[in-house]
């Protein structure tokens, strides 16, 4: 959401710290906040003034009209305060139809004036700019500022001066207080503008002879604006509406979607109710929750949310599991009743079961079939009560079961929609729900789930293209959206187009290429491009842009756009975009005729011609709502996922759609619905007209004044969603920014009955839409305006082999097979066991290695050894053959990887791989019986070498300390050392003979892993041979050396030392032995 409001207290701050005005502000930044947990004695030391002056306090928790309801303390002392607030700090209170605490109160320097010095001052946004209302009596009794205060209207792009204020605003303000007044107006306006306020009230606005006092102010912010205004707001903190408390959950939330391009939504109503919504999409959330309320349910509808946008299978998880923790946390008297999704109800399968959850599932829209195997198999294992919806059954069907006493439904998700499907019928009425009996299983809490698709937006007309798309158009998409690409192209095949919609992609962060799609059976290149003037000029013929970029570079790409004379349409995508930003796009927009379809949007969609996008889901879902040919019907929304509802219901009640776009959910989008609604109008394909609005705005009112001035002559059906808001006792912003009423007249009811009164067609709810929607066509193919066309079938389009693998269509045999690490769930796994286990239980780098070289959780002494082997291989100075090579590559300008492999390929035989040579020859001699003694002389008459025996420096006079440090931690913690033992009896036959022939560090790492693979109890005999068998001791040396090689390379790199030329001095020069003969 966009405008949100923020409490007095921050709302003076920003005042007071970046007003510009020549006006002399009073008081600034005089103000105490104290809440239950006020230490009295540090406010006054924190704010002396307390102790010295009179006072007002007041409750700082956005309640409109407190000196009305009489909770604003005036002219008191401290004293007076302190027992002013004893009577309401921590009291309930009832406020219209709002229960709430009243906990937050500000106290303020009290401002002796005249009735004459207040004066009203309001700033609120709109499409076309900001208003600036005045009033010369401010104050409790104001009035109807509409009604009164003088107006004038700063178009955007535009500024505000002090002459257009004394002109406009000030005629009956004192004539010694204009100039006061005028330069105070234009500061506020300017701090308005660069703050990102979308409204901003002072009453009453005091101005005395000592300068301007600001006593009461209300405002709201662009909260989309954070990442242009951080540095200015600081950490802004958004209290709920008074009634409604703050929940942790909701800031949780809150969180997630703004370190998301997704939109992630939830407001928590009762945390008592029974009926908990997991609702896709941000228009279909509001119907859900119409209809909840319509069957009765509103004191038991526990919260408001959505999920949109295309949220990853985390967030989705973390949105569910946030959901289902909340709906699980207490028993209710009487019961409680795709991927992330699925998670989450597995991790809370217990409590759901508990808590006798009932779970109603309606899922459509993109990936549908898949979605619907994940919770088949889901349910099948664990939660039992479930209802099932059809993956095409009208949306209410799912509500109106939930709330009515009926026995599970056990088909199964597979089976495929029956032809001839009837038109929605209205839900019959239902029990109350204190009616519903408590015994009866399944009586408990409800969570609604609901996963849908998205849409698009449109237009303005003056200048502008009555026809956006044809069989012909060509776009550009921007952005690398492939998928989308993939499913316009997709698209554009079976409406038999001749040629791909898709003209070229732009991509600022790679280089000019080309991508691979299908083109039907076939696979076609397009270009994607770095720039957009190289697109524009090597496309002439686009005329349309899809723009995929993210809510921060969006304004900038579409701006470059508008420069080139070619581009007539603009999609516009992203969510979040500021609403100030989105203003100066419609501006320049009408400014060149073109179309801004967006922002907030998924696409829009023109039978036989052309998609925007994502668009209409799947394939699957574009053949069953017939969106492959047009029909006589065209609709415009402002949910992207309700037209996709709409697509379904008008093809199962009419011949189908004509057009269809979802103008988006933002505040102002960059086209309206009486845009369309007169493009429609002025098209001959288009016979009926289907209009789904929301809550918010008076756009609707426009389409009433179009029908009673004879503009609009089809017929025009319009259900207005959003009619549950008037029943919440506290205000709700809905998954739009643009979905909450700030007057009577922008509320569903309101302008469903206007629409009604206009001759509109309007249903009683929005389960009667499809009823209505085919009675009006029935009427008019009965009158011949219509004659439906004789089906044709769409071509064929091969099923991209992802899709048919996840419906279980097709098998095929692995590329390669693993076994250690998973990487593709919620977190990493190594063998079976999450990375968050591996760092709770301390494992290091040793129970990593244990886990991804010998697949076993070993124990701690096991995991301490490895760690030690790591340590004593590391390194062994620059001489030997490993280091050396890695030297001279750093020297040569080789980079790490190149002068590390050169190190790493010098170890074998004869440096540094007798780990596993030794192993293997210490594990035979000892496994056939033979005595040492016995195997030296074997070894001696074979004329081998023993592997891991002999030392260049190191002798049984001078021993090997890091062969000391290994032996004595292994002879203290490992449970038993047979072959270490047989090494070491080995060791003293060899060093009887030369002292330098002890048992070697490589020697010694050999054995003792034999003794602990063996001997560990994690391993079978047969396990651990096979550990050595292939070459698996030999990777610790390699591991632990690579440490010192890096250390090399990057020593000789700090050095700066230059290219290694080996000295001639160290070099014998020698001829040919014939030579020299």
């Amino acid at each position: 959401m966009s405008a949100k409001a923020i409490s007095e207290q921050t709302g003076k701050e920003f005042l007071y710290k970046y007003i510009c005005t020549s006006s002399a502000i009073q008081n600034r930044f005089k103000y105490a906040r104290v809440t239950p947990a006020t230490d009295w004695a540090r406010l006054t030391q924190d704010h002396p003034w307390l102790l010295s002056e009179r006072l007002v306090v007041k409750p700082d928790q956005l309640i409109k009209r407190r000196g009305k309801l009489g909770l604003v303390g005036i002219n008191l002392t401290l004293d007076q305060v302190k027992a002013w607030l004893k009577q309401r700090l921590g009291q309930e209170t009832t406020i219209a139809n709002a229960k709430g605490i009243l906990k937050n109160f500000l106290i303020e320097p009290f401002v002796p004036h005249k009735q004459e010095e207040e004066f009203y001052v309001c700033i609120y946004a709109a499409r076309e700019g900001d208003y600036v209302l005045f009033h010369h009596e401010g104050g409790v009794d104001v009035g109807d500022v509409d009604a009164k205060a003088q107006k004038l209207l700063v178009a955007v792009d535009e500024k505000l001066s002090e002459s257009d204020v004394k002109k406009h605003l000030l005629q009956h303000a004192p004539a010694d207080k204009k100039d006061i007044l005028a330069s105070f107006i234009c500061g506020l306006f300017n701090l308005y503008e660069d703050l990102y306020f979308t409204y901003l009230e002072i009453n009453p606005l005091v101005v005395t002879k000592d300068g301007v006092y600001i006593l009461d102010l209300a405002a709201k912010i662009d909260a989309t604006a954070d990442y242009i205004c951080k540095v200015k707001w600081g950490d802004v903190e958004f209290p709920p509406p008074f009634g409604r408390e703050a929940y942790p959950e909701e800031a949780y939330i809150a969180d997630l979607d703004a370190k998301s391009g997704a939109s992630l939504k939830l407001t928590i109503l009762n945390p008592k109710g029974r009926i908990w919504t997991m609702v896709a999409g941000g228009g279909a959330s509001v119907v859900y929750s119409d209809t909840i309320c319509d069957l009765g349910g509103v004191n038991e509808l526990a919260n408001y949310g959505e999920y949109s946008g295309a949220p990853s299978e985390q967030q989705t998880y973390d949105y569910a599991k946030t959901i289902l923790s909340l709906m699980t946390r207490e028993k209710h008297p009487e019961g409680k009743g795709d991927a992330g999704i699925v998670r989450a109800i597995k991790d809370y399968q217990g409590p759901l079961k508990e808590h006798e959850v009932r779970i109603f599932v309606r899922r459509g829209g993109p990936n549908y079939q898949e979605g619907l195997l994940l919770f088949l198999h889901l349910f099948s294992s664990t939660v039992s009560l479930v209802h099932r919806m059809w993956p095409l059954n009208f949306l209410l069907n799912t509500s109106s079961c939930s709330l009515t006493p009926a026995p599970s439904r056990t088909a199964s998700f597979s089976e495929s929609k029956p032809d001839g499907i009837a038109p929605a019928k209205k839900a019959k009425p239902t029990a109350p729900l204190d009616s519903i009996p408590a015994s009866r299983p399944g009586s408990g809490r409800t969570c609604v789930t609901c996963c849908m698709c998205l849409a698009w937006l449109a237009i303005d007309f003056s200048g502008k293209a009555t026809t956006l798309f044809s069989r012909h158009t060509k776009a550009i998409v921007w952005g690398m959206q492939t998928r989308a690409v993939q499913g316009m192209l997709d698209f554009d095949y079976i409406c038999s187009r001749d040629e791909p919609s898709v003209a070229a992609m732009v991509y600022p962060f790679t280089g000019d290429h080309r991508q691979k799609f299908y083109w039907g059976h076939k696979e076609i290149l397009i270009p994607v491009y770095k720039n957009m003037s190289d697109a524009m000029r090597k496309h002439p013929e686009v005329d349309v842009l899809i723009n995929f970029a993210s809510l921060r570079s969006a304004y900038d790409s579409t701006v470059e756009t508008m420069n080139y004379p070619q581009i007539r349409t603009i999609a516009i995508i992203a969510e979040g975009i500021p609403e100030a930003l989105t203003r100066k796009l419609i501006k320049a927009a009408d400014k060149k005729g073109v179309t801004i379809i967006g922002p907030a949007t998924v696409g829009g969609i023109k039978p036989g011609c052309f998609k925007i996008g994502n668009t209409g889901g799947m394939l699957d879902n574009i053949l069953a709502s017939k969106l492959y040919r047009p029909g006589s019907v065209a609709y415009v929304s402002r949910s992207g996922g309700m037209s996709n509802e709409l697509n379904n219901i008008i093809s199962r009640t009419t011949d189908g759609v004509y057009e269809g776009v979802a103008i988006g959910g933002d505040r102002y989008p960059g086209s309206t619905f009486m845009d369309h609604v007169l493009r429609y109008q002025d098209t001959p394909g288009v016979k009926m007209i289907v209009v789904l609005g929301e809550i918010g705005g008076t756009e609707e009112y426009k389409i009433c004044r179009g029908i009673k001035e004879g503009r609009i002559t089809k017929p025009v059906v319009c259900w207005c969603i959003g009619t549950c808001a008037t029943m919440f006792s506290s205000e709700v912003q809905f998954g739009h920014a643009g979905a909450c009423a700030n007057q009577a007249s922008e509320t569903a009811v309101a302008k469903n009955k206007a629409l009604k009164e206009a001759g509109v067609f309007v249903p009683r709810s929005f389960d009667e839409l499809g009823e209505v929607i085919q009675s009006v066509y029935q009427d008019l193919v009965a009158k011949r305006v219509i004659e439906p066309a004789e089906e044709v079938p769409p071509p064929t389009v091969p099923m991209d082999y992802s899709w048919a693998r996840e419906l279980g269509l097709i098998r095929k045999p692995a590329s390669f097979m693993t076994s250690i690490c998973d990487e593709r769930g919620q977190e990493l796994i190594y063998a079976g066991m999450p990375i968050t286990e591996v760092f709770k239980e301390e494992m290091g780098i040793g129970g990593v290695l244990g886990l991804l070289w010998f697949q076993r959780r070993l124990p701690r002494y096991a995991c301490q050894f490895i760690e030690m082997c790591l340590m004593v291989t590391a390194d062994h100075g620059p001489a030997v053959s490993g280091a050396h090579n890695t030297i001279v590559c750093a020297r040569a300008g080789k980079d790490l990887v190149s002068s590390l492999t050169s190190g790493l390929l010098t170890i074998g035989d004869r440096f540094g791989g007798a780990l596993d040579a030794a192993a293997k020859m210490f594990s035979k001699a000892f496994d056939s019986g033979i005595i040492p003694m016995e195997f030296v002389n074997k070894m001696k008459k074979e004329g081998k070498l023993i592997m891991g025996i002999g030392h260049r420096v190191k002798s049984i006079n001078n021993p090997d300390m890091r062969v000391q440090i290994l032996k004595d931690y292994v002879k203290q913690h490992f449970p038993a050392t047979p072959l270490l033992d047989y090494a070491l009896e080995v060791e003293k036959i060899t060093t009887s003979k030369k002292p330098n022939l002890i048992l070697n560090v490589d020697g010694f790492i050999g054995v003792a892993f034999v003794d602990v693979l063996r001997n560990c109890g994690s391993f079978t005999r047969e396990e651990a041979d096979e550990y050595i068998d292939i070459g698996a001791l030999n990777g610790i040396f390699v591991l632990g050396r690579s440490m010192g090689f890096i250390g090399h390379y990057l020593d000789q790199k700090r050095l700066k030392q230059g290219l290694y030329r080996h000295p001639w001095d160290d070099i014998s020069y020698v001829l040919p032995e014939h030579m020299t003969m």
